[in-house]
């Protein structure tokens, strides 16, 4: 994957302090500049997935995100490289933009990659976490999982790697993310045969509710992406609609997948709001209960509570 290019850019706000994860404001709840201003605060989002390695504007992207609610970020690797960047990032770029949003990273191996082997990978997560995953911000073993409308790597290395990668989550107490692809029975094979890790995700959930309702079953939050504001996706939306508000996240996949009505623009975390509400409007609920459940749910499975 290439990067995209420049992200298109906004005026900066003032730096707000940051903020607890909860719902919007509500006029009389104290906030007085607000209620003086006359506008009510967005709601407070986490996206769980996003490549902050491909932007040329980091600052902007996350100006844009704090605007839009957006106060948490996990930025997740596909490679060694990737990881070693997306861990940098975190480290880095955590606490800025206007207001702050606060990132973490994941270490991991797409299964497009599966071919290269997990050597690096598995090398660069002991070194972290000799020296303090928690200080290192990383959260989640991942993206892993299996590809098989592609097939960029053969199907038996892909299953390989994967199976090596839910053993390196056990083995470092992390969260599992996983990508999965026309590869739903494979998967959950591989899971049940090497043990599914108490914190699992499913990464830009794409199935029906018959699959949703197999993760569920293993334990596992999905996370859906913008994909659930497209038209053709009716089985996607029939699995939002079926999943719980306590197993759900909500995530860009940027600068992929971007939701409508940015359609054509490259993907980033300001636009996660977009995908609460498309979720929010499948279950008759407030956008803001979406982005304090999925907020929530998010700090619990990727342990974000530091």
């Amino acid at each position: 994957m290439s990067g995209l290019g420049r992200l298109f850019g906004r005026g900066r706000r003032e730096r707000a302090g940051p903020a607890d994860p909860g719902p919007e404001h509500e006029p009389g709840d104290g906030n007085l500049a607000a209620d003086r201003a006359g506008w009510a605060a967005p709601p407070l989002w986490t996206d769980s997935h996003c490549h902050l390695q491909m932007s040329t504007d980091l600052e902007g992207v996350l100006d844009r995100a704090g605007e839009q609610g957006v106060r948490r970020a996990v930025v997740i690797g596909t490679d060694e490289h990737s990881s070693r960047r997306g861990v940098a990032i975190a480290g880095d770029m955590s606490g800025h933009g206007s207001p702050p949003v606060d990132l973490w990273a994941t270490v991991g191996l797409h299964p497009h990659d599966a071919s290269i082997g997990l050597n690096g990978v598995r090398t660069y997560l002991d070194e972290l976490s000799a020296s303090g995953l928690s200080r290192a911000k990383v959260t989640a073993v991942g993206e892993c999982g299996l590809d098989y409308h592609y097939d960029h790597s053969p199907r038996d290395v892909q299953r390989k790697v994967f199976a090596e990668q839910v053993g390196l989550a056990h083995r470092h107490g992390l969260a599992l993310v996983i990508h999965t692809r026309e590869a739903w029975d494979d998967t959950f094979a591989v899971l049940d045969s090497e043990g599914t890790p108490s914190r699992l995700v499913f990464h830009c959930f794409s199935g029906g509710p018959e699959e949703a309702q197999a993760c569920l079953d293993r334990g596992a939050y999905l996370s859906f992406s913008g994909i659930v504001t497209f038209t053709s996706a009716s089985e996607l939306r029939g699995a939002a609609t079926l999943c719980p508000m306590d197993r759900m996240l909500v995530e860009t996949d940027s600068p992929f997948l971007t939701p409508v009505p940015h359609r054509g623009k490259p993907n980033e975390p300001a636009f996660v709001a977009l995908v609460g509400a498309a979720i929010a409007s499948l279950k008759g609920v407030e956008t803001a209960a979406v982005a304090q459940a999925t907020t929530a749910n998010a700090a619990v499975v990727f342990d974000l509570h530091g």
